[in-house]
């Protein structure tokens, strides 16, 4: 008979909490937990204890046999963790909000996960998670980290690389949608379908095959991308603009959403630059979206995952990282796209980077499915950006300026020379405080 798990969810106050606590009531027959600590920071307290108080409403109304602790003490809380996921902002929703304004302010892509914001949430990301892995080195070295906080590729090759953790899975929810949308497209339930996702984080590509081996790859992609096609939306925070049909169909593999950013690049930028007149960046629209999913949850009758949390931009996030526990922890050998490192999966990047993948997952973590060599149109830009990670995690953890600056200018959607440098500055002083890797010695 196993024990029951402790699980430790740092990031607790997080508005995705009740899908991952869902999740774990569903899976309770196979996975007992018998411990959920949800932990967060001083200014995360208030949505603390309304998440907390509606997650322990949820498992009473279960009627499962779980503790829900609540804590800011992160390091009591790991002390003999099994499992611990990590959905942190750092800077809270107020850092989103410039890492998208400053660069949309001089005309540039501003994203949560691409392009010079996506690299700053990186810089101010890597060094906390280094410190959590530290605390788990003595509090809790058997246990297993599950990351979803953004940029999650980069977060979990850090962990690998820098925090020298193996047992590190990273998570993001854009597969889950395209596997959702390639199943209705072809009207075929999505467990009669085997998805061959290979890449890096928000920058993967996949094939599609039925039971039979057949590949309905471009099928897909005539579904998704003909000029007549009107497909649903994949991602809630990604504009469905349309990719040019014949650059897809050459590719013989479906692109995911974000890739937009890149093949699209001035479109998006526009798109941008006209929603940041109007509604502001998507940073603003989803604190407003926060502030209503909180006072939902507040409700003292609320027992249940509210339908308003699809709306938030991340759905799937935290039953997906359900699912990677409980394989872990019964051997399941589930299929999932996930982050991992390499070990030759992929032959185009360096064997020890973290690569997003069609792997299996076991007792012993995410096996991922060989994929080999990319055809050019992909291998470009993929080397590109894998080099523009390795630049960025490199910067997080020195605080080295110019190797920032390097990142910057390699990565293809922000502009190299004078603007990437002065954006690279702004960006650095909007985030000073979240920073200290980068002023210590400066100012020493």
């Amino acid at each position: 008979m196993k024990k029951g798990v402790k699980i430790v969810t740092i990031g607790g106050g997080s508005s995705y909490t009740p899908e991952l606590v869902e999740g774990f009531i569903k899976r309770f027959d196979e996975l007992p937990i018998r411990e959920l600590w949800l932990v967060d920071i001083e200014a995360g307290r208030e949505k603390l204890e309304i998440v907390g108080a509606m997650a322990k409403r949820m498992v009473e109304a279960a009627g499962i046999d779980c503790e829900v602790h609540l804590t800011l003490d992160r390091r009591a809380a790991l002390k003999d963790a099994d499992f611990v996921t990590t959905q942190f902002r750092v800077g809270l929703l107020d850092a989103r909000i410039k890492d998208e304004s400053i660069p949309l302010k001089h005309g540039i892509i501003g994203q949560e996960t691409n392009g010079a914001g996506g690299m700053f949430k990186a810089f101010r990301t890597i060094p906390v998670i280094l410190s959590i892995v530290e605390d788990m080195k003595e509090l809790c070295p058997n246990a297993w980290l599950i990351n979803f906080t953004n940029p999650a590729g980069m977060v979990t090759e850090a962990v690998l690389r820098y925090g020298k953790w193996d047992k590190v899975i990273g998570l993001c929810n854009v597969p889950i949608g395209a596997i959702k949308s390639a199943s209705d497209v072809l009207k075929k339930p999505e467990e009669d379908l085997f998805f061959k996702f290979a890449g890096i984080n928000h920058l993967h590509w996949h094939r599609i095959f039925d039971k039979d081996g057949t590949e309905l790859t471009e099928q897909v992609i005539d579904g998704l991308y003909a000029p007549d096609a009107n497909p649903e939306k994949v991602v809630e925070n990604i504009k469905n603009m349309r990719f040019l049909y014949e650059q897809v169909r050459n590719l013989k593999m479906l692109p995911c959403p974000y890739h937009r950013y890149y093949y699209m690049t001035d479109d998006m930028l526009k798109e941008e630059l006209e929603a940041f007149k109007t509604e502001g960046s998507r940073g603003q629209v989803v604190k407003r979206l926060e502030e209503s999913l909180f006072e939902l949850y507040k409700d003292p009758n609320l027992d249940h995952k509210p339908e308003e949390l699809s709306k938030r931009g991340g759905a799937h996030y935290s039953d997906a990282a359900c699912e990677i526990i409980n394989s872990i922890y019964n051997n399941k050998g589930t299929m999932m796209v996930v982050s991992t490192r390499n070990n030759g999966a992929i032959d185009d990047v360096p064997y020890d980077s973290a690569i997003e993948i069609t792997s299996v997952i076991r007792a012993h973590g995410a096996e991922p499915v060989n994929f080999g060599k990319f055809p050019p149109a992909q291998r470009g830009l993929l080397q590109v950006m894998k080099a523009m990670e390795e630049l960025t995690i490199e910067a997080a953890v020195t605080g080295n300026y110019d190797t920032a600056l390097q990142a910057f200018t390699l990565n293809p959607i922000v502009p190299s020379g004078d603007i990437a440098q002065t954006v690279l500055d702004e960006l650095l002083e909007a985030h000073k405080e979240h920073l200290p890797q980068f002023f210590t010695k400066v100012e020493a």
